[in-house]
This record gives C-alpha cells, sequence and structure tokens, in this order.
C-alpha cells in the first residue's frame, strides 16, 4: 500500500467523522428547538452524510458506503450524548461545556444510552443502511440538453 493511498484513507476517515459530528450537532439543534427527540431526522442527515462523502470525499463504492454508515452513527450517538450533557446542564444550572467536562464522556455514554429506546436503534440502522445504499451508488447523469 502506498503512502499516498494511506493518507487518502486516513483523510476520508477523519471526514467522515467530522462530518457526523457536524451532522449530531445540527441535529441537537433541531432536537433542542422542537423539545421532544427526533430520532426519524437520521434518515436525512444520513442521505445528506451519503451525497456528502460521495461527491467530496470518496469515489461511489464500498468504502463510500462504510464510510457513510459510519458517519450516520457516529451523529446518531454524538446527538444522543449532547442531549444528556444538557440535560445535566439543565438540572444543575452550569453550562453545557462544564456539564460535559464534569461529567465525562463515561457517564454522558451511559446516559445517552440509558436513553435510547429500541425504536432510537431501529432508526439509526435505517439511517446507516441509507446512507450505504446511496454513497455505493453511481450518481446518474443528467441528459444534455442541445
Amino acid at each position: 500500500m502506498t503512502l499516498r493511498r494511506v493518507w487518502t484513507l486516513v483523510f476520508s476517515l477523519f471526514s467522515a467523522a467530522m462530518l457526523g459530528l457536524a451532522a449530531g450537532a445540527v441535529w441537537m439543534v433541531a432536537t433542542l428547538y422542537l423539545r421532544h427527540p427526533l430520532p426519524w431526522l437520521v434518515l436525512p442527515i444520513g442521505a445528506l452524510l451519503a451525497w456528502t462523502i460521495r461527491a467530496g470525499v470518496l469515489a461511489p463504492g464500498r468504502a463510500a458506503a462504510l464510510l457513510s454508515a459510519f458517519a450516520a452513527a457516529l451523529a446518531s450517538i454524538y446527538v444522543n450524548v449532547l442531549i444528556a450533557s444538557v440535560e445535566i446542564a439543565g438540572s444543575m444550572s452550569m453550562g453545557l461545556v462544564d456539564a460535559i467536562r464534569i461529567a465525562g464522556i463515561g457517564m454522558l455514554w451511559q446516559l445517552a444510552r440509558v436513553a435510547m429506546r429500541p425504536a432510537d436503534i431501529a432508526w439509526t440502522v435505517a439511517g446507516m443502511l441509507l446512507a450505504a445504499w446511496l454513497a455505493q451508488r453511481s450518481p446518474r447523469k443528467l441528459p444534455v440538453q442541445r
């Protein structure tokens, strides 16, 4: 494996992770604004992640499908961890950053895991499958208008 190929894979993984975290943060804003969980939002977020990864990170194929599914899962996990930290911050009258720092990732992960229902997991799996399917497909070519 060449150095260029390794660098491309590392950059692609980093890009997919950052896209997933950004999507999770946007998802959290929508959830807090509407004041109730939105687990179905993983479907449009997964589709957007797939199209972004397919268009800007990797060519359509298995690697893009895996990265898209990973990014969708990461977005789902991240939004649940952020919601847990918002609940801690609200109940203890502290800032979000302080709540994250004091609680720690272990406690936030456990709270997020406890709060997830089977329906949330089903929506996440559906979003991951949609993201993988969209990232694996080649984009349609539009007919040339003359």
